[in-house]
């Protein structure tokens, strides 16, 4: 039921031009060129483009442009709106790639232009995870130098490539939707076969991210890119356009002034920087040359605590043998050389068999081993810690030390002789 919900759901989601504005074709050189059908572009006379078809995993062919800009430093992969193809952006990929002093590449999805196969969210998927590899391979693009940019539907494969990336430069979402479904019905909930969750795949996402959204878009409400913003680890100023619809927010001199200004601080941002940021996410302290730099508050150089009580939820050092107090005004920790052995008849919490997977039992009265598969006894004769008998409250033998069972030995034995 829900795979027919979701290819339902995928049809109302993609609606490629049809015909499509573009054909490729092939010189005699070997070297790929577009050919505008239907708007008098030049396509094949530009030298800084470049048509490539590539193959993804699912077994299709896409269509992409390269833009080269001698002057960049960064590029931005463009992952387009459901009802466009290639032929139609080649104008604003030249826009941005000269405002934006960026190398651009924009792919047509499975399906659109002249791709193969049909469009889907999983092909989609495959086709940004295509077209980014050819980005590593064929052009030396690292992450690091990469800003991703997600228009409306692309928004979907744009955050599902981001949350793969963590060491991504920056991220822009251009009309994003929080999922395919919140489009139509504006619910709280994501159901199995909702496609495109990106309100999932927003909190993945590590670099800093540009929402940009019209305040009079009828098509995706408002509310999706402010909350997108909002559950963004590293969400940078919004831009929303007052007045803005869903496709017409390039026309707004705020647009490319906005832009412009992210790409400039991305440049901007260095190594050091990025590192700093990834420390103070994670809440690490910068490291120090010197012994004494290390806090008095931690007893070993690993800055690293595991909780070892399930009740208490107290923290104890992997490195040394050091053990937490209980917090619920309960008896500490005895003996920490020997035996470590806590009493909490609060928490209730006791140390396991050093022999098998026995846990003690008995929380209401004072606390008796009792372990079927081993005869693990504790002897201690530095915390004297004996343990009492249920039923007479009898400690065992004070001379020797040895364990007396309660059943036989104690007030057994004593009925055997009153008997």
């Amino acid at each position: 039921m829900g795979c027919m919900v979701s290819r339902l759901a995928a049809k109302f989601a993609f609606f490629p031009p049809s015909p499509a504005t573009y054909q490729v074709k092939k010189r005699d050189d070997g070297r790929l060129v577009a050919v505008s059908s239907s708007m008098p572009i030049p396509l094949a006379d530009d030298s800084s483009l470049d048509v490539l078809l590539i193959d993804t995993k699912r077994g299709n062919k896409i269509v992409a442009f390269y833009l080269r800009n001698p002057y960049a430093r960064l590029t931005l992969l463009y992952s387009h709106g459901n009802a466009a193809d290639l032929g139609q952006l080649y104008d604003l990929f030249v826009q941005l790639k000269v405002n934006l002093r960026v190398n651009l590449m924009g792919y047509d999805y499975s399906g659109y232009g002249a791709s193969t196969g049909k469009p889907s969210e999983s092909n989609t998927y495959a086709d940004i995870e295509a077209v980014y590899e050819c980005l590593e391979t064929e052009y030396g693009v690292s992450q690091e130098d990469l800003i991703l940019y997600g228009q409306s539907v692309g928004s979907g494969p744009t955050l599902h490539l981001a949350a793969q990336l963590p060491r991504l430069r920056g991220v822009v979402l251009h009309s994003a939707i929080l999922s395919g479904l919140r489009v139509l019905c504006h619910v709280k909930f994501t159901l199995c076969f909702d496609i495109y969750k990106n309100v999932n795949k927003i909190r993945k996402v590590k670099c800093p991210v540009l929402v940009i959204h019209g305040t009079e878009d009828d098509v995706v409400n408002w509310l999706h890119g402010n909350g997108l913003w909002k559950m963004a680890r590293e969400p940078y100023e919004p831009l929303w356009i007052k007045g803005g619809g869903h496709c017409n927010l390039e026309i707004y001199p705020d647009y490319i002034r906005h832009l412009c200004r992210f790409i400039q601080e991305m440049e901007n941002i260095t190594t050091a920087t990025r590192l700093k940021k990834i420390r103070e996410s994670l809440g690490l302290h910068k490291r120090s040359n010197t012994s004494t730099a290390i806090s008095t508050k931690w007893c070993c150089r690993i800055k690293l605590r595991r909780p070892k009580c399930p009740a208490c939820w107290k923290p104890s050092c992997p490195k040394c043998c050091c053990r937490p107090k209980c917090p619920k005004s309960c008896s500490p920790p005895k003996c920490p050389k020997c035996c470590w052995r806590p009493k909490c008849p609060k928490c209730c919490w006791r140390p396991k068999c050093l022999k098998c997977c026995w846990r003690p039992k008995c929380p209401k009265c004072c606390w008796r081993p009792k372990c079927p598969k081993c005869c693990w006894r504790p002897k201690c004769t530095k915390c004297f810690w004996r343990p009492k008998c249920p039923e007479c409250s009898r400690p065992s033998c004070i001379k020797c030390f040895s364990w007396r069972c309660f059943v036989g030995a104690c007030c057994g034995s004593e009925e055997k002789q009153n008997g």
